[in-house]
């Protein structure tokens, strides 16, 4: 009977501290439990959309400009120098004076040869008088034929002696206008060369100044012989098409500090043989400058459309990934997920990539957010503004939230 009362006895126990078990269990997995932890949500990323059109295959080159024309000034007539007529720097016309140089000797000169003249043109008169007086009386025999013909002689000689000396009045006049320097062109003159007091032209023409015009330019620029080898086979195969159908191609320049000229030049013609030390082919375009704002001498980036492209599509530059394998850009589908799509890129231009394949139209291309997105990942998209236009939608909100306050 003791056995079984202490038999009892321990299954009640038992039965109590099972329960006080599942008080405990109950009271801390009851009030205190949390759901498992959502997934976090896809990053949003900035996207534009794929739109073909045609777009101008554009080659970016460097170049120096050119003068028009350029006349150097010098001096034809020996003497010194007495006076400049112009300002440099400034434009001087064709035709202006620029320079005199002391004129005394060529007048000196030209007033000899006027008496040396006025001399013949006496010994002619009373030459031909004689001959004329002659002719008649040779033939009546009142005095010899030789004489007769001495007198025609001396006539024709006095007449020769005449057109020298018309000759010699004339040099001395073109000695005499040298004296005075003119600019031989219309254009911007540079620095003067030399002083008054200089003896300029003892034996050479001395140079005293140079003017270029420049009112319009050329631009000199080379571009590889293999770009022009691979762009021609592409027009050849009609993967691209020549630009526009233009005789003359268009020309835009950029300066050195990223600005564009206003006012395109015409491509004259790229040279028929390949410089052999460099592998380049030599173009020239001419290029208008009204305002004279350019100068000769400057380095400059000639951008040329030699071809284009139907079905072309702009993409901001930031788009692309360069890879060694390839340039890639991130596409997000509609149902959110990314995939990496390898695109094949033409010549660049200014903060933009020129996709010529590997893009379908209507797809959305991440541009921003890159960092956040991944081939294979989720990103939720959103229509993406240019920086310009964001920067100048944020003062306008700043004074909105400034007129409500």
């Amino acid at each position: 009977m003791r056995v079984a009362h202490k038999t009892q006895a321990g299954t009640a126990m038992g039965v109590l501290t099972l329960l006080a078990a599942g008080m405990v269990l109950t009271g801390c997995g009851g009030g205190d439990s949390k759901p498992a932890a959502a997934a976090p949500p896809p990053p949003e990323v900035g996207v534009v959309t794929a739109a073909p059109g045609r777009a101008d295959l554009v080659t970016e080159l460097p170049g120096r400009l050119e003068a028009f024309r350029v006349a150097q000034v010098r001096a034809r007539a020996a003497g010194i120098l007495q006076k400049r007529l112009f300002t440099e720097g400034t434009d001087v016309k064709a035709g202006q004076s620029l320079f005199e140089i002391d004129a005394a000797p060529y007048r000196a000169t030209l007033a000899s040869a006027q008496a040396q003249l006025a001399r013949a043109e006496a010994n002619l008169l009373q030459a031909q008088a004689l001959a004329d007086r002659y002719a008649p009386l040779a033939k009546t025999q009142a005095v010899s034929p030789q004489e007769a013909l001495n007198a025609q002689a001396a006539a024709k000689q006095a007449a020769a002696d005449v057109q020298a000396g018309q000759a010699a009045v004339q040099t001395a006049q073109i000695n005499l206008g040298y004296a005075a320097v003119t600019s031989p062109i219309a254009g911007r003159i540079g620095r003067a060369l030399v002083t008054e007091g200089a003896l300029v032209g003892q034996g050479e023409a001395t140079p005293l100044a140079v003017v270029q015009q420049i009112d319009k330019l050329y631009v000199n620029f080379t571009q590889p012989a293999a770009d022009v080898m691979r762009l021609r086979a592409a027009l050849a195969s009609g993967q691209l098409q020549r630009a526009a159908g233009k005789e003359a191609a268009e020309v835009q320049v950029v300066l050195e500090d990223g600005s564009i000229h206003p006012h395109k030049g015409r491509l004259l013609f790229s040279d028929l043989s390949v410089d052999p030390a460099t592998g380049q082919i030599t173009l020239r375009a001419e290029l208008p400058n009204p305002q004279g704002q350019l100068l000769p001498g400057l380095y400059v980036r000639v951008r040329l459309a030699q071809a284009e492209v139907a079905d072309g599509i702009w993409l901001p530059q930031q788009a692309v990934a360069r890879t060694p394998q390839g340039d890639t850009v991130l596409v997000v589908a509609d149902d959110g997920s990314v995939s990496a799509r390898p695109v094949k890129l033409g010549p660049p231009r200014t903060g933009q990539a020129l996709v010529l394949s590997g893009l379908k139209p209507g797809e959305k291309v991440i541009v921003d957010g890159l960092q956040k997105a991944r081939a294979g990942g989720k990103a939720r998209p959103v229509a993406w503004t240019p920086p310009t236009a964001a920067s100048g939608a944020v003062p306008a909100a700043a004074a909105s939230t400034a007129s409500k306050g």
